[in-house]
């Protein structure tokens, strides 16, 4: 029955909220201008051992792209090609994969991984891993451990669960978080954390309604910009990270047809791609509108 839902019936929720729920509010942070000239194409499959997709960071190469399971997955990294096929593993057991949900790098090339799944918002072990290889290819692995500021009831009331996550990215030595909010506003919230191990409190940021749940987030690689990726809708952020992150131009994109969608990769500064939980790869391009065919004017005799 699960999967009933997972495959079947998800999709078609997924579908209906693109097209109901419509540009998110203006805040106080200004007003989302609606991009129209887009298009989303299906890529492929990622191979059998990835069974959910649920984060993508760069590959080692151009046209690779490394990808990682849900809590409950082996605690593997996967390199793939954008063809689906798989071209590397880094098996990080025995770290445990309770709820792998994000999956980042920096300029060095280190991993972080966001094992900070929260579906119940009752977690008090939230962590992020740095993985950084080392010239014999094993990896080391940093524990970031965290907080946030303003959670003080494991679980709280179910209109006050904000804390859960599976977005965030790297700037500036500092991971930037974007909660999962699962009360009725979906308000995500804007946290940063220091990208280095030890334990520490998480900084509030700002927040942002959206209508729906951020499950993926990217940078662009020229520090331009930002993604963040939710069911049925991404939202385009004209500006680096940082406090007026919001209060940038921004544009929202429907993406009624991607399913489940879980993860979001700048592939340059203009197209993405997107990984959602059945393991399917879609690229999200700019579409010029200027070569659509003009219709072609009749006259009484026929065509023109």
């Amino acid at each position: 029955m699960l999967y009933l839902v997972r495959d079947h019936l998800f999709p078609v929720l997924v579908f209906l909220h693109a097209l109901l729920a419509g540009r998110p509010p203006d805040d106080g942070h200004g007003r989302f201008a609606r991009q129209r000239h887009y298009r989303v194409a299906r890529l492929a499959r990622l191979p059998a051992p990835i069974r959910e997709s649920s984060g993508l960071a760069p590959g080692d190469s151009a046209g690779l792209v490394w990808t990682h399971g849900d809590g409950g997955t082996p605690a593997t990294l996967y390199q793939a090609s954008l063809a689906g096929q798989l071209r590397g593993t880094l098996p990080l057991a025995p770290l445990p994969n309770r709820d792998w949900e994000e999956l980042t790098r920096d300029p060095a090339g280190r991993f972080y991984i966001g094992d900070f799944g929260n579906n119940r918002n009752d977690r008090r072990d939230l962590a992020i891993y740095r993985v950084t290889l080392g010239a014999t290819g094993l990896p080391r692995v940093d524990t970031i451990a965290f907080r946030y500021p303003d959670q003080t009831a494991f679980p709280p009331p179910p209109a006050r669960r904000h804390f859960d996550c599976e977005a965030f990215i790297f700037y500036h030595d500092t991971l930037h978080l974007f909660t999962k909010d699962r009360g009725r506003a979906h308000r995500t919230r804007y946290y940063v954390v220091p990208a280095r191990p030890g334990r520490h409190v998480a900084i509030l940021r700002d927040s942002l309604r959206l209508r729906t749940l951020v499950t993926g987030a990217a940078r662009r690689p020229d520090d331009q910009g930002v993604a963040l990726l939710g069911y049925g809708a991404m939202f385009l952020f004209a500006g680096p990270p940082g406090v007026r992150l919001f209060q940038q131009p921004k544009n929202y994109r429907r993406l009624p047809t991607t399913g489940q969608a879980e993860a979001v990769l700048y592939l340059d500064n203009q197209d993405l791609l997107i990984s959602n939980e059945r393991g399917q790869l879609f690229r999200v391009s700019r579409r010029n509108q200027h070569l659509a065919p003009r219709p072609r004017r009749l006259t009484r005799g026929g065509a023109g």
